[in-house]
């Protein structure tokens, strides 16, 4: 299967009203800021979105985003194997930002870390974990040989298992109330 196709900030930025904008990101992402009109549905849950999606698109084109560009393909090739056309936006939100675009943020949302910065948190201070208390007991260094072994795994592969297990934590789950009117809006 050929890749989703990319727009550049620029292409999507001169579109941006005419696109269905959909993000991929956690929630807690999505509060820290997304692209102007965008629908939130978390990676996680797109075959929860897909006939939201697929009436979406009958009505126009999608662009798909997250932070880097990576997660919207990914979400990109799975609308493509349903028959759904998407492109992503080259570079993510990331991109969107660093060419001098702005990002909005609902009202009154608390604002999460980056699944980025929430992983290196999260690796780092296992990795501390398993040095400090392998003073005391050997063993416990295993914890950190683990998480090292389990990044090199993540760089090697694109894929990230603890992005996933962090994804679960409540602060990054949309509420379902929230994930349904996001699904009413698409089916319009």
């Amino acid at each position: 299967m050929s890749p989703a196709p990319a727009l550049t900030v620029e292409q999507s930025s001169s579109r941006i009203h005419e696109l269905t904008v959909v993000d991929v990101r956690t929630p807690g992402e999505y509060a820290s800021g997304h692209l102007p009109g965008a629908h939130n549905i978390p990676l996680d849950r797109l075959q929860q979105a897909l006939p939201a999606l697929r009436t979406a698109s009958a009505r126009g084109d999608l662009l798909v985003v997250c932070a880097s560009g990576a997660r919207s393909a990914t979400a990109c090739a799975v609308l493509a194997e349903h028959g759904i056309t998407a492109a992503t936006l080259e570079g993510g939100t990331a991109a969107w930002t660093e060419r001098g675009h702005d990002l909005h943020r609902p009202a009154g949302a608390r604002t999460a870390w980056a699944m980025e910065r929430q992983v290196r948190l999260a690796a780092g201070s296992l990795v501390l974990l398993g040095l400090i208390a392998g003073r005391r007991r050997p063993a416990a260094r295993l914890l950190s040989a683990g998480i090292a072994g389990g990044l090199v795994f993540s760089a090697l592969t694109d894929t990230c298992g603890m992005a996933r297990v962090l994804a679960q934590l409540p602060h990054n789950r949309p509420r379902p109330a929230d994930l349904d009117a996001t699904l009413a809006a698409l089916a319009g």
